[in-house]
């Protein structure tokens, strides 16, 4: 950095990250009472809460657009600017698009030193240039609360558009990233982190979706593709249970988590937007009949995540080779379940099936 760090970003802020989000059922709310749209080149829209809108703009080329903004979760200015950056280029990936052009949307304290500014800025810029992704200009506003992310913008194949609503009765979960940002960044606001911990929460939250989106777009077998965010695995997981009409089965103790997320928990670092998850997706999960999941990592399981994985959901037959090219790329991929039957809303039956 240029300038010496001295303000904690994340003792400025209420909330951080993803967790500062609207909670899902909130949202659910006011998107489900607007009218339907009618245009017919509009291919993914806000019904089925998929990572981003797909606009067909012409024969065999479509736009991918997303935004995504959020209060520091991490001290550091240039970090955080690294972090949002990812984590909208996030969802174009999730898709499978490729990111063209974003603007920064900033929300800054008037009288904040704007050295602070430009290193989120700076931090943010590093992480579009890794993904070829051009900064075109934004929009800024004055705030009590720093905000910073960006809108961008992507192109996609019409014909090969990976939504969260494709999942097939038979198939295996992969999931890329390990889950606990949540409550690691939580734990650091609260001065209860240890070091090592931020760090691999950090590694993990700047680490671009792009690779890992390449691989699994480009195997044989891939019905479904989510990113897992603010509504953490059991949220994204609902819609895509829910948008895809099959019931999800997680295997818990296969969930990869970042070093030090259980010991966040245990200390009651529990971010608000955890509660908000669970209170929104809790009615449809249902631990399977004489299985004992710890509390620490049931509670995980709802965690917002900020810049977290990819939930894939393949067919069974290609998921070892799937599995096994994201290994090799460095991507910590795990296989956490399967899709095992079909779901119908209304009939009483979870969406999600823990074991």
């Amino acid at each position: 950095m240029d300038h010496p760090q001295t303000v904690r970003l994340t003792q400025q802020v209420k909330a951080g990250g993803c967790a500062s989000k609207l909670p899902a059922g909130s949202l659910r709310q006011v998107l489900s009472a607007l009218p339907a749209q009618t245009d017919p080149d509009l291919l993914v829209g806000f019904e089925t809460s998929d990572d981003a809108g797909i606009y067909r703009i012409g024969s065999g080329q479509a736009l991918v657009q997303t935004i995504d903004f959020f209060t520091p979760l991490v001290d550091d200015p240039f970090t955080f600017g690294q972090i949002a950056a990812t984590n909208a280029l996030s969802d174009v990936f999730a898709m499978g698009g490729r990111p063209l052009t974003a603007l920064d949307v900033v929300c800054f304290p008037p009288d904040a030193d704007l050295g602070i500014l430009e290193q989120i800025m700076r931090g943010g810029l590093a992480k579009m240039v890794e993904a070829n992704c051009t900064v075109v200009g934004g929009h800024s506003v004055r705030d009590a609360e720093m905000k910073f992310g960006y809108a961008v913008t992507g192109i996609i194949d019409p014909e090969r558009v990976f939504t969260n609503a494709g999942a097939v009765v038979g198939d295996t979960l992969i999931l890329t990233k390990p889950i606990g940002t949540g409550v690691i960044t939580t734990a650091l606001k609260q001065g209860k982190s240890e070091s090592e911990w931020v760090r691999q929460a950090v590694e993990s939250m700047t680490t671009l979706n792009g690779a890992a989106a390449a691989i699994a777009t480009g195997c044989e077998g891939v019905h479904a593709i989510t990113d897992i965010s603010g509504f953490g695995l059991m949220g994204h997981g609902r819609e895509m249970a829910l948008g895809s009409g099959v019931t999800l089965e997680i295997e818990t103790a296969s969930v990869p988590l970042i070093e030090g997320s259980i010991d966040a928990v245990r200390a009651g670092a529990i971010p608000g937007g955890l509660i908000s998850n669970r209170e929104f997706a809790e009615c449809l999960v249902q631990s399977a009949a004489g299985t004992a999941i710890p509390e620490e990592i049931y509670t995980l399981l709802f965690d917002p995540q900020t810049s977290g994985g990819l939930l894939v959901s393949v067919a069974s037959t290609h998921a070892p080779q799937l599995l096994k090219s994201l290994q090799a790329s460095a991507i910590p991929a795990a296989i956490i379940g399967r899709v095992p039957s079909r779901f119908v809303e209304g009939s009483g039956t979870p969406a999600i099936v823990l074991r």
